[in-house]
């Protein structure tokens, strides 16, 4: 297969089969190549009648899959493009995380949930060695190899390099269920906690099958957040009053008053309880308010819970 490169030509090699996904940016279909026979996606972007932004959320996606390459990373395999289309063509995985939860539910194992976070932890653990922050981690964005439960982090599109300094960073980043309480707060001087927050939520879903935190809005989000892990302080949180948007926290509390937290009886449930003490612990490590205090990539793979891991399940 040719490498990444923008030729306007090649597409005619691929047979079109179903469409698979429709989202913001385009649509993906399931192709075979004609020559191999191999089953690719097709990331079609249309380029005419659309705002600016697409194309500069495609450049950076391309950009950085030809940058990133890890056996738990999607594979970009090529890229064309005409004056009306960009296509993108990656290798074909059978579904997302959402949708293997969902068809699989009661039978997630244990082991699925360990070989799976253990996959995702190793792909974030790369990116962040190379500065590098995929800010839209959620389940539709983690593909599956059916056959083998190979886990692959796609869609690059909010992706960031933070190789080059910059003085602030978008606080408009990261599927609502998934957004750091920081990010909630506008904080826009973030760094690996915004993908740390995002795995524990994540782990968290796969126990259960369903969303950990599940709000309408920004402060429907944080409230949910506070009801879950317990009303912040200087002491839980102590950069919590370092962010524009900090005076949400007195308002909800104003509003609503303090919130004792149900995170230990959530996690002391027969759903978690799978996990054991050392499984809790670590879902525990990724959801705190403090993002410099949320476990690193690399210190959760060494954790109890995820050494043996890659094991398949």
């Amino acid at each position: 297969m040719a490498s990444p490169a923008t030729a306007g030509t090649g597409l005619q090699r691929y047979q079109q089969l179903d469409k698979i996904g429709e989202g913001t940016y385009g649509k993906v279909y399931k192709a075979k190549d004609k020559h191999t026979g191999e089953l690719v996606a097709l990331k079609c972007i249309r380029l005419d009648n659309e705002e600016e932004g697409v194309t500069c959320t495609a450049i950076r996606e391309v950009s950085l899959l030809k940058e990133l390459k890890h056996k738990n990373i999607v594979r970009l395999l090529t890229v064309d493009l005409t004056e009306k289309k960009l296509t993108l063509v990656f290798e074909f995985l059978d579904m997302d995380l959402k949708k293997f939860l969902d068809t699989n539910k009661g039978s997630v194992t244990v082991e699925h949930v360990r070989k799976f976070l253990h996959q995702l932890l190793e792909s974030i653990e790369f990116c962040h060695d190379r500065s590098v922050l995929h800010r839209d981690l959620k389940p539709q964005n983690l593909l599956i190899k059916l056959d083998s439960l190979e886990l692959k982090l796609a869609d690059f599109g909010l992706g960031k390099s933070c190789g080059i300094p910059v003085n602030k960073l978008t606080s408009e980043v990261v599927t609502l269920w998934y957004r750091a309480p920081d990010i909630l707060l506008g904080n826009n001087n973030y760094g690996n906690g915004v993908d740390l927050w995002a795995v524990g939520c994540i782990f968290a879903e796969m126990v259960t099958g369903k969303p950990l935190v599940a709000g309408r809005n920004d402060q429907d989000q944080l409230k949910k957040i506070f009801e879950l892990l317990g009303t912040p302080d200087e002491t839980t949180w102590p950069t919590i009053n370092g962010y524009p948007n900090s005076k949400n926290v007195t308002q909800l509390t104003k509003d609503h008053g303090t919130f004792e937290g149900r995170s230990k009886t959530l996690f002391a449930s027969t759903a978690f309880v799978t996990l054991g003490t050392e499984g809790v612990d670590l879902l525990t490590r990724h959801l705190q308010y403090e993002p410099s205090e949320r476990i690193s990539a690399k210190e959760a793979l060494q954790h109890p819970f995820c050494r043996g891991g890659g094991a398949t399940a």
